[in-house]
């Protein structure tokens, strides 16, 4: 009796402390589930290092993007912005215009809203609805935050007496629509596929195009004339800033979704 009484003990103070018995097939998943997890979870002290890295950089773009909105608000355009142009069009092979004409097309008003809408949609039957959703969020963000700061600023684009100015555009130049929207929409599908995509050629590419993109706008603008390089740098900066708080929030997000 004192034997079988003590076999029942494990699974009593088990039932008492409500866990599974160990023989539970989901048990044992979920314990090996969440042991895959920690081992690959970074360890609390590098994850604080990262944390810690993020908002400096958070802080660092925002405070130089306040610097250089202040200064563009007092001035058309720098003398380093005259010359950075100048420089850039200076080189005109044919190859090299239809290149740059091609880069900045997805990022006009309408194209941008057809492609978000259409890659959200893809999102969603792909069954990804978290990044289909930060990714309609995080281009609609820029979109908004953009219309702003031109309202504020003012700063008028290029004029054709200045540089060469392929396309007359109505609304103001500081900062880079274009820009704000390919850092936040395209460098946010580019952590996507970093993230979840195995190694493959397939993620290679989207890797490729989605960074190539990013790049190349901002000599994109200043090639077209449609922005001087002062506006494209301040695109970046808030731009990124708007990125890392996408990236953060999806996280938070996914992770959430994952715990629960």
């Amino acid at each position: 009796m004192k034997l079988d009484e003590d076999r029942r003990r494990p699974e009593e103070n088990t039932a008492a402390q409500g866990e599974t018995p160990a023989d539970d097939p989901a048990a044992q998943v979920q314990r090996q589930a969440q042991k895959a997890v920690q081992r690959e979870t970074a360890p609390p002290q590098t994850r604080r290092r990262r944390s810690q890295a993020f908002q400096a950089y958070l802080i660092a773009a925002i405070a130089a993007f306040g610097v250089l909105a202040y200064f563009a608000n007092t001035l058309p355009y720098f003398a380093i912005d005259l010359a950075i142009t100048r420089q850039i069009q200076a080189y005109q092979p044919a190859w090299f215009d239809a290149l740059m004409s091609w880069i900045s097309w997805p990022g006009y008003a309408w194209q941008s809203v057809l492609i978000t809408a259409i890659a959200t949609l893809l999102l969603l039957a792909l069954g990804l609805r978290r990044e289909a959703l930060m990714a309609a969020a995080s281009s609609a963000s820029a979109a908004v935050l953009n219309i702003l700061i031109k309202l504020a600023i003012q700063r008028p684009r290029p004029s054709a007496d200045l540089v060469n100015v392929v396309q007359n555009l109505k609304s103001y130049s500081f900062p880079s629509g274009h820009v704000m929207f390919y850092l936040a929409f395209f460098g946010f599908l580019w952590y996507v596929c970093f993230s979840l995509l195995k190694p493959s050629w397939g993620r290679a590419a989207l890797l490729a195009y989605f960074g190539a993109m990013v790049l190349l706008v901002g000599v994109s603008r200043v090639y077209l004339g449609e922005h001087w390089a002062s506006d494209v740098l301040g695109g970046y900066l808030l731009g990124g800033a708007l990125l890392e708080c996408a990236i953060l929030v999806y996280i938070k997000i996914k992770g959430e979704n994952t715990t629960g």
